[in-house]
């Protein structure tokens, strides 16, 4: 059998995936973590043969999660389960040391073949989503101003295009509102935008927003 955990932070999200794994007969969800401290401490006691997360937690959350779980873990599996089906998400998310990137809109049977692949050592993508980034890698030409963002900013910035306050985006990611603020001047001035409203059309006309 081998051996999941499952990092969510929506206990009807982490029933849907317990369910979808029993189809397989194959799986054990050893344990479930709720946000990134309680995944950072439950991998401190090992045991897992894969893990399949969320990348927005209360908590370290995001591709700086990512990253520190491929220094502190480097043998797992991390596969990646997110609402976000943009490409450039994807992309970071990869680069940051995740196995395979699925979205939680996906076919079950789609789930199941990333968590053996993954499991197995080999890579996953979501179809879809990898027909779109071998495309849009292959265009050719300059690399669009959202390039050049931060992985930080890039999070923020996708916070923002959602319509969320500055207030909200630091609770979710436990900053500081005026680091948010910070971050956001930042954002702005990398893609020489005016308003909330250019930002928003900004990330619709270059689909970094579904």
């Amino acid at each position: 059998m081998i051996r999941i955990l499952i990092a969510d932070d929506h206990a009807v999200v982490r029933q849907g995936i317990r369910q979808v794994l029993a189809l397989a007969g194959q799986f054990e969800v050893a344990a479930e973590a709720k946000d990134g401290w309680e995944l950072i401490e439950m991998l401190r006691d090992g045991g897992f043969d894969l893990l399949l997360t969320d990348m927005s937690m209360p908590g370290p959350s995001g591709v700086a999660l990512l990253k520190r779980l491929r220094e502190e873990h480097p043998g797992l599996p991390v596969l990646v389960l997110s609402m976000h089906g943009e490409t450039q998400v994807a992309a970071r998310a990869l680069k940051a040391g995740a196995n395979g990137y699925v979205t939680k809109d996906c076919d079950p049977n789609v789930l199941l073949s990333a968590v053996r692949k993954v499991a197995r050592g080999d890579h996953f993508v979501s179809p879809d989503l990898a027909q779109r980034m071998v495309f849009e890698t292959g265009v050719g030409g300059e690399a669009p101003p959202h390039e050049s963002l931060s992985d930080r900013e890039y999070e923020i910035l996708l916070h923002l295009v959602k319509g969320e306050r500055l207030s909200e985006i630091a609770g979710e990611l436990h900053l500081s509102p005026k680091t948010i603020s910070t971050h956001k001047m930042r954002i702005m001035q990398k893609l020489d935008l005016k308003s909330a409203a250019e930002l928003v059309r900004y990330a619709i006309e270059r689909g970094l927003v579904s």
